[in-house]
């Protein structure tokens, strides 16, 4: 799509100088790059994590706008962040944290897309999780959804997972059958285990964690099931430190056999761009071998259910109005077996990386890619972009030196052939709990 005649006039792009802070050799750079060429614009500044973690922060004209992409898929700000060590481990993920939130707050001047305070909230799933509850999206049950003062499932205090012990106490307490035990800060599902348990004691979990001889957890892009408790007790102990989220695992439909989820881009507060992911797999990530769906038989298939394509759209715009300083995130929709109703499984700041993906009909964004869109919400509410927080004097050396955990983008995996997979096991339809079945968790699309 060309830009509107208001988006093109050399009036209207007066002021309208961008910045990018992000790794100048990723893809996500360039794409966002060739988005603003392909508004008249000038080439944004692109100021590198590199430069910012080890100078301790950035400055930005007060007519700049700063957009903060992905630190991910970067050797050299993998160890300021995580630390020196295999860049494929998945441990390190608090270290990560800690210090892009750190070096976020040392990024000075200028106007933000985004807010510290809301991207400390999407990369911690447990916080994220507990503002979702608390605006009344639907998301999965969880025992560990908390932030600082609020309370997690059912009103009792979140819980503190230390291990795997932890972790299986809290299936009795809360009669999860299946659960997902994620890492807090973890993104590209790195460190991701679905677990599942039968009556007669047996165990699994599905994972794209390698576990070593030596104990190690290495990310891979095979898919592994592991059926002996002691190797996934062995990961999650190994994980715990670095704190973890845990989610009832709910039933999801399906699209010729495979289990379905959608990623949808929300782009200054309205729904632009989706995409249907299946897997063979309870794990539909992309580069884990899932594969792209058919849009059109899912927006069928909700229709043919006898709810309105509007409203599961209307979920995932409400999850983003969650964070209203942030421009884009990705929301993951699961959704429930027959396609009536929805849930939240996350919100991702850094969710917009769908080449070739053009927008919703009827969305504005029509003919446009994620990033082109944004830029131009930027030209038409320069008001999006707000002034950033003053930050502290700068400190004589970075913060994030010798502090921080894995990178938003995937961390690299470990290149594997993958083995033939089993089909997907039915979730269980007789789970008492289950919220789409009971209400607990409001679902309805």
């Amino acid at each position: 799509m060309s830009p509107s005649a208001n988006e093109a006039d050399p009036a209207h792009r007066a002021g309208s100088r961008l910045a990018v802070v992000g790794n100048p050799e990723n893809r996500r750079v360039a794409l966002f790059g060739a988005a603003v060429a392909g508004f008249g614009l000038p080439e944004p500044r692109v100021v590198s994590w590199e430069e910012v973690l080890r100078s301790g922060g950035a400055d930005f004209a007060a007519d700049e706008v700063v957009r903060v992409d992905s630190p991910g898929e970067n050797p050299a700000v993998d160890r300021l962040l995580r630390g020196p060590g295999d860049p494929t481990r998945v441990e390190g993920s608090a270290r990560w944290y800690a210090g892009l939130m750190s070096a976020v707050r040392t990024l000075r001047g200028g106007r933000r897309l985004d807010d510290p305070d809301e991207l400390a909230v999407l990369f911690d799933k447990r916080r994220c999780h507990a503002v979702l509850t608390a605006a009344g999206v639907p998301v999965p049950a969880s025992p560990t959804s908390a932030a600082e003062g609020a309370v997690g499932e059912r009103g009792a205090a979140p819980a503190a997972v230390r291990g795997w012990d932890d972790v299986r106490a809290l299936m009795r307490a809360h009669r999860m059958h299946r659960l997902f035990v994620k890492p807090a800060h973890g993104s590209s599902a790195s460190g991701v285990l679905a677990v599942e348990t039968s009556g007669a004691g047996r165990i699994r979990a599905t994972t794209s964690v390698e576990l070593d001889p030596d104990g190690r957890l290495f990310n891979s892009l095979r898919i592994r099931r592991y059926e002996r408790e002691q190797d996934i007790a062995a990961i999650v102990d190994a994980l715990a430190p670095d704190g973890l989220h845990l989610e009832r695992w709910l039933p999801k439909a399906s699209q010729r056999g495979r289990a379905a989820d959608l990623r949808v881009v929300v782009v200054a507060g309205r729904a632009t761009h989706a995409v249907v992911r299946t897997s063979a797999s309870p794990l539909t990530n992309l580069h884990l071998g899932g594969s792209r769906g058919d849009l059109d038989e899912v927006r069928a298939a909700v229709e043919a259910a006898g709810a309105r394509w509007s409203e599961v759209l209307d979920v995932c715009e409400r999850a983003a109005a969650c964070f209203p300083k942030t421009l884009c995130v990705g929301v993951d929709l699961l959704p429930a077996v027959g396609w009536r109703r929805f849930a939240v499984g996350e919100v991702n700041a850094f969710g917009d990386l769908l080449p070739r993906l053009t927008g919703l009909p009827g969305s504005g964004a029509e003919g446009r890619d994620t990033y082109a869109t944004q830029v131009a919400a930027i030209l038409r509410h320069p008001s999006l972009a707000r002034p950033a927080v003053p930050c502290p004097a700068r400190p004589a050396t970075s913060p994030c030196t010798a502090t921080t955990a894995p990178p938003s983008a995937p961390a690299p995996a470990r290149p594997r052939r993958a083995a033939p997979q089993d089909p997907q096991d039915p979730f269980d339809p007789q789970d008492p709990l289950d919220p789409y079945r009971t209400g607990t968790t409001d679902v309805s699309a």
